[in-house]
């Protein structure tokens, strides 16, 4: 059966090794996602050559889903603290840190169908765009098939991916997803982490992005800044 918050580890990296090692650490997985081989996974393999060098710092180093809403929710809570007052006393320099968890929250929803829905959701946004560019044409999605039915994935998953690179690129379906501001934000986090943000097409996708999904120019910059220090 179609799991699509298994297909969602598999793209941002998360999981295990064989060896029972996380998959977003281990050095084969990221030198196999740097040459864009079979060994570096989902997101390697969609991506080719393309920005897998960026991928290998980027979506293997965060390390799965939880990451990728740890990410998200902490850019949240911080931008809605900037906008409340500022106190008056200052914290102690000791003071241990007591930010919440994802877990359970819109960003990583308890209920599983709320996760099946947000994963949808996610994987298609970063499919989107993978395809900004234009790069994956019909002789590279041929390779990518081909690729896939190298990896340990169901009938299930290997359709839902050809579909979805099959489809024209369409970022109206990419932002009616975002039902929430924190669903709009993980997904703006996991498309900025799924390009080449210096790629001129790319960068023209992004800022239709985060147009569209109506992002505050503060939180938007806050996103990028901190999926690019999970890159660094």
């Amino acid at each position: 059966m179609f799991d699509p918050q298994k297909l969602l580890e598999q793209f941002l990296g998360g999981g295990t090794n064989p060896d029972g090692s996380k998959k977003g650490m281990s050095p084969d997985f990221v030198k196999g996602l740097a040459t864009g081989g079979v060994a570096g996974g989902l997101a390697g393999i969609l991506l080719g050559g393309k920005t897998s060098k960026k991928l290998a710092k980027g979506a293997v180093k965060l390390g799965g889903t939880a990451a990728l809403a740890g990410l998200a929710y902490k850019v949240y809570n911080d931008w809605q603290a900037s906008k409340q007052p500022v106190p008056v006393a200052e914290a102690p320099a000791t003071m241990k840190d007591i930010t919440p968890k994802p877990e359970g929250t819109p960003f990583l929803p308890a209920i599983p169908k709320q996760r099946d829905e947000m994963s949808l959701s996610i994987l298609r946004a970063m499919i989107a765009a993978a395809k900004a560019d234009g790069h994956i044409d019909a002789m590279e999605q041929q390779k990518i098939f081909g690729r896939l039915d190298e990896l340990n994935l169901g009938t299930e998953e290997k359709a839902f991916v050809m579909d979805e690179l099959r489809k024209p690129l369409d970022i109206d379906s990419v932002v009616a997803a975002a039902t929430t501001l924190e669903l709009a934000v993980e997904i703006y986090a996991a498309s900025f982490l799924a390009i080449d943000p210096d790629d001129p097409a790319e960068q023209a996708y992004l800022a239709m992005l985060a147009s569209r999904l109506k992002l505050d120019p503060g939180l938007k910059h806050s996103i990028e800044t901190e999926a690019t220090k999970a890159m660094a």
